[in-house]
């Protein structure tokens, strides 16, 4: 389940930013599946902390797993122009 869960966890991270409220982590990411178990897994492996004031936000770990896969995508090469 990793490796399909994995591209997903990492939008999830990416979209949650800087973080966001919880109603509407839970809003965007628990209405159909897959979404769910990607939620589920981004909590169990740590990436995400569901804070008293009711914010979802990234831990560290989850802040480092995001740059690593920002560092590993590439970026797309632009056509030269002539």
């Amino acid at each position: 389940m990793h490796d399909t869960v994995d591209p997903l966890v990492s939008d999830l991270l990416d979209w949650i930013g800087a973080g966001r409220p919880y109603a509407e982590v839970m809003d965007a990411w628990r209405t159909s599946c897959p979404r769910l178990p990607v939620w589920e897994e981004a909590n169990a492996r740590g990436y995400v902390e569901c804070r008293r004031d009711h914010w979802v936000v990234l831990t560290e770990a989850g802040r480092l797993r995001l740059a690593q896969q920002r560092a590993l995508t590439p970026i797309p090469s632009r056509g030269r122009s002539e």
